[in-house]
């Protein structure tokens, strides 16, 4: 298999884990936290783990321009969740 035959099948593979998978959960944890909750372990494992499979995607998303947008959006919710889930805790300890 060539390598952009290859690519495109990760990339549809990758997307269509983003849209049923990803992205609903995303959804559900930055609604938690616009509550104010805390996120649970096992949201920090989830999270844990999309980042690091998205760190293993970078190569494929450097070698597709046309999927860096949507990648760096991703990326953007990523950290709006992240510093959203620590305002929560400072405001939890105080």
């Amino acid at each position: 298999m060539s390598k952009p035959s290859k690519d495109t099948s990760i990339i549809t593979v990758l997307a269509e884990r983003l849209v049923k998978q990803r992205l609903p959960r995303l959804e559900l944890l930055k609604a938690q936290l616009d509550r104010g909750e805390a996120l649970t372990d096992n949201d920090i494992i989830f999270l844990k783990q999309a980042l690091t499979d998205a760190q293993g995607n970078r190569a494929l998303i450097e070698r597709h321009p046309e999927i860096q947008e949507i990648a760096a959006k991703v990326a953007h919710l990523y950290k709006e969740i992240m510093e959203k889930a620590i305002e929560n805790e400072k405001n939890k300890a105080s």
